[in-house]
């Protein structure tokens, strides 16, 4: 997995359109192996990308979970904590 792509359900606050965009993009990026695609397959690469953020839309919002929501400010510091340990 593209390790920019982060995991968007069972936050609190949910997630919003850009972080779903961003996700979608990276996800685009990755399995067309373009990081900006050539004027060519521009409008086909933005389809994608706008595609796979209204699927992710629509997983996000079918989910359901019996566990309390995860904070965004939590997790950012446990993922720096890791990071810290990793790389010094």
């Amino acid at each position: 997995m593209c390790r920019n792509i982060k995991t968007l359900h069972n936050f609190e606050p949910p997630a919003t359109d850009a972080e779903i965009h961003a996700s979608a993009l990276q996800f685009v990026r990755k399995l067309s192996g373009f990081n900006k695609p050539s004027q060519a397959n521009e409008a086909v690469f933005e389809r994608a990308v706008a595609e796979v953020s209204d699927a992710a839309r629509r997983l996000l919002t079918s989910l359901h979970t019996h566990s309390p929501a995860r904070d965004r400010a939590v997790e950012a510091e446990k993922a720096k904590e890791r990071s810290r340990l990793r790389f010094g």
